[in-house]
């Protein structure tokens, strides 16, 4: 898919959390500027809060572990929230956790905000309530997100292994919007990558203006299922 008119670009700074309404008609790339990015990232439908992604449904309905080029973000109303358009990367993480003030201290130690300003330890979800707060929504909204650029695999025991050097820095992901999608999101590290250091990376966001998807976009005509959840939003919009 081809890029239209660039609205405006972002850099996110490592720890840090950030949440924008992708209206329907315009793109969000998000780029690993350094390498070994992760980006937590959840959506809403921005129009009824209630609605929102659901993680089984958008595994289920294109038969992966993972997610990449052609995949659909889906709704729990069977709606399509986002494509993923381009994706040099080839693998994220649909099926890890997110990290938090507990694992935050009991992995990297202590650094608090009145100590160290904008270097002190975050957590993805300290970051996302504080997000959720500004749309009035709370704990009880908390939910599963993708974690972008990074690869987890389930052994034969059935135990989560996160694979290290999955993305390069230059590496990019296109998220286009099928309906007005709240989208949350920061830059911590993956609960479960081994580095003992609070290392979290800066990515940058950058929003543009593209065309609706045509019949033979790749995204819907990626699985029989993806072709009805693209008519379930188109529906949503009469």
């Amino acid at each position: 898919m081809a890029l239209g008119t660039l609205l405006f670009e972002e850099e996110l700074r490592g720890g840090a959390s950030f949440a924008h309404v992708l209206k329907r008609g315009t793109a969000l790339r998000i780029t690993d500027l350094d390498g070994g990015a992760n980006v937590p990232t959840t959506f809403f439908n921005f129009e009824l809060l209630v609605e929102r992604y659901n993680m089984p449904d958008t595994l289920k309905a294109q038969h992966t572990a993972h997610l990449t080029r052609g995949n659909c973000i889906y709704s729990d109303m069977g709606r399509v929230l986002c494509s993923i358009t381009e994706d040099t990367v080839g693998w994220h993480d649909p099926i890890g956790t997110h990290s938090t003030a507990e694992s935050v201290k009991a992995k990297y130690g202590t650094h608090s905000y009145q100590d160290y300003r904008n270097d002190w330890y975050t957590s993805t979800r300290e970051n996302f309530l504080r997000e959720l707060g500004k749309f009035g929504m709370d704990i009880r909204d908390l939910q599963g997100q993708i974690n972008f650029f990074s690869k987890v695999q389930v052994d034969p025991q059935g135990n989560l292994q996160f694979i290290s050097g999955n993305s390069k820095g230059g590496d990019s992901v296109d998220l286009r919007a099928e309906m007005n999608t709240l989208i949350i999101l920061d830059t911590n590290p993956h609960p479960l990558d081994p580095n003992p250091g609070y290392e979290p990376k800066r990515v940058l966001l950058s929003f543009y203006r593209v065309e609706p998807p045509g019949p033979a976009d790749l995204c819907r005509n990626h699985c029989p299922e993806n072709t009805r959840g693209f008519i379930n939003s188109e529906r949503y919009f009469l």
